[in-house]
């Protein structure tokens, strides 16, 4: 951009760096969800619908402030119980094109999670995707309850690996025409219980695995010492071991499917009917996060500032009293030809 100073006679130049997002550095699996591909893209709004939970888990990631505190979240923001418009000016701001809806445990705010998805659908159409994480097994009428809302895929986390008490539940959100799958950590100290968890889920309503690295953070790492577990190096959130035993798993079902050995005991299986995915910590802050922070300053950016790789944004600050800043942009626009609209 030049700029043109007409009463001194001169001229200057200065460079006006736009934004700049890179090509996403790969592509999703074929057959990965909806919700997974969305969040790939950094397109889903995580609305945070509360902090209660009726569990414990030693792993929650969960930190302090928003554990077992009822309040929501959208995005990074926090909108006020009930405040749907905040939630869409965030889903604008970000140019949405679904939500996951999470907590805490979101059917602890069941009525609220049925208001947030009817609200979401009437103000964005039926194609803004909603997906909802629960570990509760609630009442079989519930699923259709929740699809009528607008719920679109579900995604049930067992406790301590237990699946038997979620059947009834699965089966009537599969049949209600949701998504339906489970997602957990992998934990590092329960390889046999997970390995047969792929085989108990052969006989499940379930469409999806989604493995989930398993993270140490504030919350849980007291936890995590206890069991022994340490991060796996020193640039990431994850658990020594955890990702190791995901690409196991995943290893054994992709052998699965195309009729080869498994990489371990060289035993030919059965295809298995569901489709497993594993999501690393890594890929969860510098893609996922990364790509959603991208998206949302893309389309919000002011023209004082730069929108860096990594999803922030970058501005120039001068510290100065009120009175005085009128004084200010009219000595930096004489000075550098600063347009008067890139200060304020």
């Amino acid at each position: 951009m030049v700029i043109r100073d007409c009463k001194k006679g001169g001229c200057m130049t200065f460079q006006l760096r736009l934004p700049n997002i890179p090509e996403l550095p790969e592509a999703a699996d074929a057959s990965d969800t909806e919700g997974c591909i969305q969040c790939q893209m950094g397109s889903k709004l995580v609305l945070f619908i509360t902090g209660h939970c009726h569990w414990m888990c030693d792993y929650c990631p969960l930190s302090e402030n928003r554990r077992e505190i009822d309040f929501m979240y959208a995005n990074e923001r926090r909108v006020e119980i009930g405040d749907w418009g905040a939630v869409i000016e965030e889903a604008r701001a970000m140019n949405a094109t679904g939500a996951g809806i999470t907590g805490g445990d979101p059917v602890m705010a069941r009525e609220r999670v049925l208001e947030g998805c009817r609200i979401l659908k009437t103000e964005f159409g039926d194609g803004f995707h909603l997906h909802m994480y629960t570990s509760i097994p609630f009442k079989a009428e519930w699923a259709a309850e929740f699809a009528e809302a607008g719920l679109d895929e579900i995604r049930f986390h067992f406790l301590d690996l237990k699946a038997e008490k979620y059947r009834e539940t699965i089966a009537a959100c599969t049949a209600a025409g949701m998504l339906t799958g489970v997602e957990i950590p992998t934990e590092p100290d329960k390889a046999d219980e997970l390995f047969e968890l792929l085989e108990t889920l052969r006989g499940m309503d379930v469409q999806f695995l989604n493995l989930n690295e398993l993270e140490i953070t504030v919350g849980n790492h007291d936890n995590m010492v206890v069991r022994g577990f340490n991060l796996s190096d020193e640039i990431t959130a994850g658990a020594a071991g955890s990702a190791e035993l995901s690409v196991r798993m995943r290893d054994r079902v992709i052998a699965a499917q195309i009729g080869a050995p498994d990489p371990e005991d060289g035993e030919v299986r059965e295809a298995y009917p569901y489709h497993l995915k594993f999501c690393t910590s890594t890929y969860k802050d510098s893609g996922q996060l990364r790509r959603r922070f991208l998206r949302r300053g893309e389309n919000t950016i002011s023209p004082h500032e730069i929108l860096t790789e990594d999803g922030t944004l970058v501005f120039g600050s001068i510290d100065c009293d009120s009175d005085d800043a009128t004084d200010w942009i009219e000595e930096i626009h004489e000075q550098t030809g600063l347009p008067r609209r890139f200060m304020y």
